[in-house]
């Protein structure tokens, strides 16, 4: 027997019925356009726009075409157009780069914006292909339908943080760093729980239109309230778990952050580098003052400029070192990036993109070398066949370094350096054998002038603070500098485009360490498996079809 049901309620599920019977009869240019405008709506979400509410018409339009496509491979390219217009909009940014020279490399723009949101659209794709194997050799609810498609989403979210040397940027989880209270949950579960839980939450709405397997409305209501409860819930145990953590600050430690502010298209121009490490210096030595200038502090036991921020190799230019040092605080260290080069005479020569730490006296006193490389940025892979350059100064290639270090610094806790987008590999931001008190993120975003890369970047930056449980301390060139706890809370922050610098307390690591640092692959692991089975248990009754 068909249960009654309200007329309002029926009403609102016939409408939800058509939009889903509109865009599962779309062909052509109007299904991939389609497509891609459901993934630019759910761009609309990532940081800096934190439009989160597009998720939802975003997610359930494109469950609801997966669900009604004629197949796996249909469903394949569904995904794919999805996450193109997901990845066109989201990482836009990237055109910038290739602006910094016009002239030479301008035009590689659009071209590169559309490969690039051509590659992450595999990923998707594959998410989405994965979804309707499952659904064509199990029947299940359209809840279950949902549970699926949230693990697949994740897995290759996983997938896209290690192939092809990874690029794990904007995951979907990201974008609820507009609050503090809700990536906590990142402490336990990492940004990819937070990802679970986005998709399944935006997703959910498909179970409204009444469709075959379904359950009869009010259930179907109950369905949607249940997850966006549980959102609920994570946002109240944030609240709870902030309410209870105090700021603590390592004792005698005051950082000077150095954001200079400098445009990419200047930065390594011969005649003006003299004049950029001028500019920090007399940055580095100004009066100790709190954010708001008129406050007194502590003067600076260390100061920390950006990546490549010193436009020269050290070890080949004679006095710098003695330059820097003056503006070194007494017992202190200036920490800062420049590039490294392998020894003269040594061969072959190997270029490296370096952080490095000297002393009041000049020393070297510690250097990491950045390992994980930025594709056509730094290298150029396949150089041999492929007539390009790298978009940095010079023509050779930097080399890797050897991996994620912790470096023990005179007067600092032991810390783990991360150069540039280092920072946005989830669980991978360690040594676990020599585990660090903090993280130290520089960076050059003036690549990407004032557009939403830097955002994303501070955004990724923050949830590894707290799926570790240890303060980060990013320094940008042209912003966002700041200082992050063990929460994820900004402490200090100066914004994008600015100049100036943070006088900061360095934050203390947690007492304790989080779940997802001491377990994070396993409970990635048994995610997947929880969702993917919970979703294939959940199949069809009698009183359930229609």
């Amino acid at each position: 027997m068909t249960p009654s049901v309200d007329t309002r309620e029926g009403t609102g599920q016939r409408y939800l019925e058509a939009i889903r019977g509109r865009l599962a009869g779309l062909i052509g240019w109007r299904w991939a356009a389609a497509l891609g405008g459901l993934g630019v709506m759910a761009a609309m979400a990532l940081p800096p726009v934190y439009f989160l509410v597009l998720l939802v018409p975003a997610f359930t339009g494109l469950l609801w075409i997966v669900e009604e496509s004629p197949g796996v491979a249909r469903s394949f390219f569904s995904g794919w157009g999805f996450g193109f217009g997901f990845s066109a909009a989201g990482l836009s940014w990237i055109g910038s780069a290739f602006f910094v020279d016009a002239p030479q490399y301008g035009w590689m723009a659009p071209i590169a914006i559309s490969g690039m949101a051509a590659g992450m659209g595999l990923f998707t794709g594959a998410a989405t292909a994965l979804s309707r194997l499952v659904f064509e050799k199990k029947p299940m609810t359209t809840v279950g339908r949902v549970i699926v498609f949230s693990a697949m989403w994740i897995l290759m979210e996983w997938v896209r943080g290690w192939a092809f040397t990874g690029f794990p940027w904007n995951l979907i989880g990201t974008v609820w760093v507009v609050s503090d209270s809700m990536i906590q949950l990142a402490a336990v579960t990492g940004v990819y729980g937070l990802s679970l839980l986005t998709v399944a939450a935006a997703a959910m709405p498909a179970v409204l239109a009444d469709h075959g397997s379904l359950p009869p409305p009010r259930r179907s209501w109950v369905s949607v309230l249940a997850v966006f409860a549980v959102i609920g819930a994570v946002w109240v145990g944030g609240q709870i778990r902030l309410a209870n953590a105090p700021f603590k600050a390592v004792p005698g430690v005051h950082l000077r952050l150095v954001q200079p502010n400098i445009p990419q298209a200047l930065k390594w121009r011969r005649e003006l580098r003299r004049s950029h490490v001028q500019k920090q210096l007399k940055f580095s030595l100004a009066p100790a003052l709190a954010g708001s200038g008129s406050t007194p502090l502590k003067p600076p036991t260390h100061i920390i400029w950006a990546e490549t921020s010193v436009p020269y190799i050290l070890a080949n230019t004679p006095g710098l070192s003695q330059v820097l040092a003056a503006a070194v605080p007494p017992g202190g260290l200036m920490i800062f990036g420049a590039p490294r080069a392998s020894p003269a005479g040594v061969t072959p020569r190997q270029l490296w993109n370096s952080l490095q730490a000297i002393d009041d006296k000049g020393r070297v006193k510690g250097t990491y070398d950045k390992h994980h490389l930025v594709p056509f940025g730094e290298y150029v892979p396949f150089r041999d066949i492929l007539p390009i350059e790298k978009l940095t100064a010079g023509r050779q290639d930097f080399s890797p370094g050897p991996g994620i270090r912790t470096l023990a610094f005179d007067g600092l806790p032991p810390v783990s350096p991360l150069i540039c987008y280092e920072v946005i590999f989830s669980g991978n931001v360690v040594d676990a054998e020599n585990r660090p008190q903090w993280l130290l993120n520089l960076t050059n975003d003036a690549w990407f002038g004032q557009s939403f890369g830097p955002y994303q970047h501070f955004a990724a930056a923050r949830l590894r603070a707290v799926e570790e449980g240890l303060p980060l301390v990013r320094v940008a060139n042209t912003g966002i500098s700041g200082g992050i706890d063990g929460y994820g809370r900004t402490i200090r922050r100066l914004g994008l485009g600015q100049e100036g610098v943070i006088d900061s307390p360095l934050p203390a690591a947690l007492d304790d360490r989080t779940m997802y640092s001491r377990f994070g692959g396993w409970i990635l692991a048994l995610m997947m498996i929880f969702a993917l089975a919970g979703g294939i248990l959940l199949t069809p009754n009698e009183n359930d079809m229609r």
